[in-house]
């Protein structure tokens, strides 16, 4: 055993990572729950919840990411005396209120608006339904990052007896539910609200009307249907589904969840979600509240305006820990989410990636990766940077991952694609990433007279250069020629070298470019951007 393994309930209790806040305040609960006489009893469970309208997403990945960092640091902090899992379920009965642009021949879809999405016929053909392909969706969505969770539909809780409890309980409670959701309604919705949805024996919808009559001994409802007649159902059976409002907190207490996380959007309606909870008789969860991503230019990312990256853009470009970093970092604070933010995000995961193994314990947890990993990070790491890879692409202008590796290996003696497999995954990502987004956009300029002369000297000390060929050595050189020339700015020449070589404006260090890359090579590329008219 480790000395991290060890010491981690320890080091647990005191850690300063968020998820390790979040793990302290759910046992606190837990604990309050056994003063109060209501130990828990059996899992600990940790629930995210899934529109099946659309496909999983990035905000799919990120809730559940993120929860399964809370999850991991909940069992080092507790050890063996509680059982954790995790719920995913899909609100597959919700009725279907639009019909989605990219599903086939949409307009066979037309006779089935309003009703369950599990009662809707699976446009792509492959399920029984279009709610049972999105929840496969899901799962396979989840399985490819390798997600433990266990997946729920909505509808089979509600059909198989799951909730039937807390809905004859709701029932029962109908005019302590009123109480809270009327005040959160307008003049006009209140007077046909009910917290109860029949699902329609006539026409099979999901039906917004009032009640006519409630009967709690029954547990049945009473309702106009759409064929005008008086219907009287259970609300037992998958009869009814219960307003999205109410039906939050009903499943909180229906499933005994103990944690839950959800975007700053539902901030609003948490309380009324926790007040419908413990009208019916159940504790609500631990709940975290998260920011939503912005766009490069500030505006929050829409599914439907399109403005942002998805996991499969994404993932087009960098690793999925790189992704999974994007979200562990500062989850209250509102991000940028766009393409611009991916080699940033690459570079900083490989860095605490090689940090971990000689850190402290203290810090371990501390590190991203601890968490990423479900607290067992890999040892691999890479030697070159994503963004060093990226300017090798950008001088190089390699046409296959073979020709990269002929420069990687000058670099690192020994390394292959073989031997080291997360650098071969980066240099594939560096050379899609080049061609869609840094290519299109290189703006050479000539030099200035300073510049030229300076450059000229640089290309010539690499002529002649008979030292190591290291980063370190080649950054002093590059910077004492800086120096020679009289540069008032340092950083200015840098920037001279990346957009007069390069075509932008920035880049990882020049010495460590300059020994990847190759030194006769870079004072090639120097004597080519000088004779460039």
């Amino acid at each position: 055993m480790t000395d991290l393994q060890t010491q981690l309930p320890t080091l647990a209790a005191e850690a300063k990572a968020w998820p390790f806040e979040q793990a302290r305040s759910l046992l606190k609960r837990l604990r309050n729950m056994e003063k109060q006489g209501k130990p828990k009893e059996g899992t600990v469970v940790f629930e995210t919840g899934y529109g099946p309208s659309g496909l999983p997403h990035i905000g799919t990945f990120g809730e559940v990411v993120r929860t399964t960092m809370v999850k991991t640091a909940f069992e080092a902090l507790v050890g063996d005396e509680f059982e954790t899992k995790m719920i995913c379920i899909s609100d597959d009965m919700d009725g279907m209120r639009k019909i989605p642009p990219t599903v086939p021949n949409p307009e066979a879809l037309e006779p089935y608006m309003q009703m369950p999405l599990t009662a809707v016929p699976d446009p792509f053909g492959t399920h029984d339904s279009y709610g049972e392909h999105m929840g496969a969706r899901l799962c396979a969505f989840l399985d490819g990052f390798g997600f433990e969770y266990e997946f729920l539909s909505a509808t089979t809780c509600y059909k198989d007896g799951t909730f039937d409890p807390m809905l004859l309980k709701a029932l029962e409670k109908f005019d302590d539910i009123m109480k809270v959701m009327l005040p959160t309604l307008g003049a006009e919705r209140q007077a046909t609200y009910s917290p109860f949805l029949p699902i329609s024996p006539t026409t099979g919808r999901v039906l917004y009307v009032p009640m006519k009559a409630i009967d709690a001994e029954a547990g049945t409802i009473t309702f106009e249907d759409e064929d005008g007649t008086d219907t009287t159902l259970p609300v037992t059976g998958g009869n009814v589904k219960l307003q999205w409002k109410p039906d939050f907190g009903m499943r909180w207490a229906a499933l005994g969840v103990d944690f839950e996380m959800f975007g700053k959007d539902h901030q609003d309606n948490a309380p009324i979600y926790s007040r419908i909870t413990r009208i019916l008789g159940e504790n609500p969860p631990q709940q975290y509240v998260y920011e939503l991503f912005l766009d490069e230019n500030g505006e929050k990312i829409s599914k439907t305006k399109g403005n942002g990256i998805s996991v499969e853009d994404w993932l087009k470009y960098a690793p999925p820990e790189s992704l999974s970093l994007f979200q562990f970092q500062k989850p209250r604070a509102a991000k940028k989410l766009y393409f611009d933010v991916i080699p940033k995000a690459v570079d900083e995961y490989l860095t605490f990636l090689e940090k971990f193994p000689s850190e402290e314990p203290k810090r371990q947890v501390e590190n991203p990766v601890w968490h990423i990993h479900g607290g067992n990070p890999p040892a691999e790491t890479s030697p070159v940077s994503f963004a060093l890879l990226l300017n090798l692409v950008s001088a190089a202008n390699p046409e296959s991952r073979e020709q990269l590796w002929g420069f990687i290996s000058r670099y690192a003696p020994g390394a292959s694609a073989e031997s080291q497999p997360l650098l071969d995954r980066l240099a594939g990502y560096a050379m899609a990433y080049y061609r869609d987004f840094v290519e299109p956009t290189k703006t050479y300029r000539a030099p200035n007279d300073q510049e030229r002369v300076a450059m000229t000297d640089l290309a010539k000390r690499l002529r002649t250069w008979d030292g190591e060929v290291t980063q370190d050595e080649l950054q002093t050189l590059t910077f004492s020629v800086g120096k020679d020339h009289e540069f008032e700015n340092l950083r200015g020449w840098f920037q001279a070298l990346y957009e007069v070589l390069l075509g932008q404006s920035q880049g990882p260090r020049f010495g460590g470019f300059i020994a990847l890359y190759g030194v006769d090579e870079t004072a090639q590329m120097i004597e080519d951007a000088l004779a460039r008219k």
